[in-house]
């Protein structure tokens, strides 16, 4: 009899779990049927560059989250519970990876400077102003109870920045300066606001000081200089390994799976670390891309091809899965009814919001836009970022996007829920920004870049790019110093470099990079060949 009724109990869990796991069928398939609709939609409005795939995909959850409000009787509008969880540990990964993979070496290189004084010193610049605004004008709307933490993760979620609009309609070829300021500060802003954002998680203060401030910048300094070194010690140990075993000769298969799992494991490593798993895997990708691409078989190379686009298109999948999803958010009633301020209240903490975004971004891109032409004052005109180029800019990193909403929702909500009126008027303040900014500024964006950089001028940058580098040819194999050659010729070597270093900072420390690289890095760890003479990076 105790059997029998052990054997009910059993069937009755499995039963359970069924149907468990069936009433979670029900919405996953939906969701990716709405998905597809998405690509087909994106796919005839391809003639309309102003309407591009996130604001069609925000479009689409806005009629299909007001259907399922309908027919839910105003209870919800979402098929699915957002996961912080799943989106950090799963779909921002590949989107990284493939961003590092995929980047132009040789123009991310030699720009490095000013994406990374845009991607780090403007995020720290930009989340500045927007806290202390936050913190300075949220009671005066009659919003209170954030903590100092708090307001600092608000700075760094509405710092995060999506340039995909503004690529969308950039031409590479044309514009490369540009293509590239935009595109490389968009992945290090990225990276940057997830790792102050770990930072800020770690304070436990009720006022901001100096001490305290400090310790998020130390805290910063250490997350961000680990987060790299990891990334760039997997990068380089997987190009070792590719080029003393020569894994190839045996299966392509296995060359391609070492390269993917070694990425992930340094994503996974940097969480368990709890550093920047971000950060890691984007200059894991950029190292893998230059030394170890080169190690693998040729058949390898061709099947790496196409992984690398299911790479592209998962990431694109990520991307239009998290406008859907706000789309679809933007009607959840429970969200909005939970909160406890007036109509007008909420209206002019969306305003103060967007309006501190449009001073901080203004902030840091036209004074280090002079910083950066500064130190590229010997480099040319090619190198130096015009007043057009600057609203750019500042215009491409106006739009908010996917890691906003996943932050946002990693601090306010507990697995996509919460029940703190001041919690949930936190979310619909992220959704909002992001859904205003994504449709206005996404639907102005071709029309500015059309008015500020007209194709005859688009022309004359790309032939000035192509006839001014600025750049004088230099012998890649010519040692910073020689034990062959006399003291007095190293010392005039030294000083003639020392007197380079002064003049072109920049272009100087990007050609010390060369010849090391050529040097030292190539011979050990694989990379274009020598014929290159170092010009992809």
């Amino acid at each position: 009899m105790e059997v029998m009724n052990n054997n009910l109990t059993l069937f009755s869990d499995v039963a359970t779990n069924t149907e468990s796991t069936h009433s979670q069928v029900v919405p996953i398939t939906l969701f990716i049927a709405v998905l597809c609709v998405c690509l087909v939609i994106g796919h005839l409005l391809e003639d309309y560059p102003w309407l591009n795939e996130s604001i069609t995909a925000i479009l689409i959850g806005f009629v299909v989250g007001t259907i399922i409000l309908c027919t839910s009787k105003w209870k919800s509008s979402r098929l699915l519970t957002f996961s912080e969880e799943l989106f950090f540990i799963y779909l921002l990964p590949p989107i990284i990876f493939n961003a590092g993979f995929q980047v132009k070496k040789k123009q991310f290189f030699h720009n490095f400077f000013p994406i990374m004084l845009f991607g780090i010193t403007g995020v720290l610049i930009s989340t500045s102003i927007v806290a202390a605004g936050c913190w300075w004008l949220f009671p005066k709307l009659g919003f209170e109870g954030l903590s100092i933490s708090e307001y600092l993760s608000i700075g760094t979620i509405f710092s995060s920045t999506d340039t995909v609009c503004t690529l969308q309609v950039l031409s590479q070829d044309e514009t490369p300066l540009l293509y590239s300021l935009v595109f490389g500060e968009g992945v290090v802003n990225d990276a940057t606001s997830v790792v102050l954002f770990n930072a800020v998680q770690k304070i436990n203060a009720d006022t901001l000081n100096a001490q305290t401030a400090l310790r998020i910048f130390l805290d910063f300094l250490y997350l961000f200089t680990t987060s790299t070194l990891l990334g760039v010690a997997a990068g380089l140990v997987t190009a070792y390994i590719l080029r003393g075993l020569y894994v190839g000769r045996h299966s392509s298969v296995r060359e391609i799976a070492l390269m993917v799992l070694v990425a992930y494991l340094s994503y996974m490593l940097a969480e368990l670390f709890e550093l920047s798993g971000i950060l890691t895997v984007f200059f894991t990708g950029v190292l893998m891309s230059h030394y170890s691409w080169h190690n693998v078989t040729e058949s390898s190379r061709t099947t790496t091809r196409h992984v690398w686009y299911a790479f592209a298109t998962l990431s694109f999948i990520a991307e239009t899965f998290i406008f859907l999803y706000v789309g679809m958010d933007a009607f959840d009633y429970e969200k909005w009814k939970m909160s406890k301020l007036s109509f007008w209240n909420k209206l002019g903490i969306y305003s103060t919001v967007m309006l501190l975004i449009l001073i901080g971004r203004a902030a840091f891109v036209f004074p280090l836009s002079i910083i950066s032409n500064y130190m590229h004052r010997s480099g040319g005109e090619s190198t130096k970022i015009s007043r057009q180029h600057q609203v750019v800019i500042w215009w491409a990193g106006l739009m908010r996007g996917a890691v906003s909403v996943a932050l946002a929702f990693k601090q306010f909500t507990h697995s996509g829920i919460t029940l703190d009126h001041t919690n949930a008027t936190m979310i619909t303040t992220t959704i909002v920004i992001v859904l205003f900014s994504t449709i206005v500024f996404g639907f102005l964006t071709k029309p500015l870049v059309d008015h500020l950089l007209p194709s005859t001028n688009s022309n004359t940058t790309r032939n000035t790019s192509d006839s001014d580098s600025g750049s004088p040819n230099e012998d890649m194999t010519l040692p910073l110093l020689s034990v062959e050659e006399s003291t007095s010729e190293n010392l005039s070597r030294a000083k003639d470099n020392l007197t380079m270093l002064v003049d072109r900072p920049v272009y100087t420390i990007h050609s010390y990079w060369r010849r090391f690289d050529v040097a030292y890095m190539r011979p050990l760890f694989g990379g274009p060949g020598s014929d290159d003479n170092g010009s992809s990076c």
